[in-house]
């Protein structure tokens, strides 16, 4: 069976020859300065594609400053507000190509939309917005600028991931009958951990929206399940429920779904499993046979089809892969690569939309995958679906996006 088109006896570091190169580097902003700053900015640095000139990096000036100097930031290019960043940015010669946005959910839509208005490309931490209404209205906005706007569901960048999606759409377990994906993590089982400063502000309803671990790592489990498949959850049936620490959002979700074609399936995402740290698995079952993907074990994908001995297929050079993975790996089999790496392929792939965008260059159908600003808003009619579902005991409601 050939599942590839590499050569398999290519060794050594990805010559970024899969995708086409810009005539420079791309700048880009940030706007956030937390935790997940840091891994994005590496991540960033490792497509050598891109260079971070410019951000809002904290409300107080003296982090700000701090971490500009850290980043060897310009005096002048560390800004206090988004607002002053997308005005100043976008009227400069040498302003940035595109924005990071990795702030608290409830600050995503105003900072984007502002960008958009002002003509520069955009990347957002999930979930896109707090409401379903906010979402829809940028996706309206991309549309009307068509600008690129991708969303940060990294997950989807892993290289066997991409395999996944691969095989499924080559037929290779053949008419996908179930469709089970989980997210477990232990940091809101007790109240030591929920004092943390970037757990706080994901139960404060102001924030956070109206839910928490359903947005939080919810969405990641939903987006994982229907970008691997190719299919979209059409409905749902869902139970918000507090299994850790008392609290005022959720911390635990439970979701009965169905897909196109009514394919059943369970999503199961909870934030109060001690043990668990980013568990976050799929497993997809056709009449031909299944496949698995766990996070914490990324670089292998087990495949098992009816009736023959389980393959397991590695991520590396010189494996038996499609080119939708291969594209995405950087070093030989046997050597690991990881979450930070599923970043870089995230910006990676942003780069390659941005600079065609910005040379009025087509690329070929299928060639970047990275999710996109309808990603976000299906992301948000999921959360919005959990959300009815549960306020109305559980009942069955609609969760397809609408067409706009």
């Amino acid at each position: 069976m050939n599942t590839h088109n590499s050569d398999p006896g290519r060794l050594g570091i990805d010559d970024g020859s899969h995708f086409p190169r810009a005539s420079r580097r791309l700048r880009i902003g940030f706007v956030g300065g937390g935790r997940i700053s840091k891994v994005q900015a590496m991540a960033v640095r490792l497509t050598n594609r891109w260079e971070i000139v410019t951000g809002v990096f904290s409300a107080d000036p003296h982090r700000a400053k701090a971490l500009a100097t850290e980043w060897s930031i310009a005096e002048d290019r560390c800004y206090g507000t988004f607002v002053e960043m997308a005005e100043k940015e976008s009227g400069r010669p040498d302003g940035i190509d595109a924005v990071a946005i990795m702030t608290p959910n409830n600050t995503h839509f105003e900072i984007a939309k502002c960008f958009l208005s002002a003509g520069i490309d955009v990347i957002c931490e999930k979930p896109l917005t707090t409401t379903l209404e906010e979402a829809l209205e940028l996706v309206r906005l991309v549309r009307r600028t068509g600008l690129v706007f991708a969303v940060a569901h990294a997950y989807a960048a892993y290289p066997m991931v991409r395999q996944a999606k691969a095989m499924i759409a080559a037929g290779e377990i053949g008419r996908i009958r179930q469709i089970h994906v989980e997210y477990a993590q232990e940091n809101m089982t007790n109240d030591t951990l929920t004092d943390l400063p970037h757990i706080q502000w994901r139960q404060d309803p102001l924030r956070s929206g109206a839910t928490a671990c359903t947005s939080d790592i919810g969405t990641h489990a939903h987006h994982l399940a229907c970008f691997v498949t190719g299919l979209e959850m059409t409905r749902l049936r869902a139970e918000l429920l507090v299994c850790g620490a008392p609290k005022q959002l959720d911390d635990t979700l439970f979701v009965n779904a169905r897909y196109d074609g009514d394919v059943p399936g369970l999503l199961w995402a909870t934030q109060a499993a001690p043990g668990n740290f980013v568990g976050l698995r799929l497993r997809v079952f056709g009449d031909k046979g299944g496949l698995q993907w766990d996070q914490e074990n990324p670089d292998y994908l087990p495949v098992s089809r009816l009736g023959e001995p389980m393959q397991l297929y590695r991520r590396g050079f010189g494996c038996p892969i499609y080119p939708q993975a291969e594209r995405l790996t950087r070093i030989a089999k046997g050597n690991t690569e990881g979450w930070l790496e599923a970043w870089a392929n995230l910006y990676l792939e942003f780069s390659v939309s941005v600079a065609a965008r910005r040379d009025s260059r087509e690329l070929a159908p299928g060639l970047v995958q990275h999710p996109t600003v309808y990603d976000g808003a299906r992301g948000m009619m999921f959360v919005d679906a959990v959300l009815r579902s549960h306020l109305h005991d559980g009942s069955w409601v609609d969760c397809a996006l609408p067409l706009i």
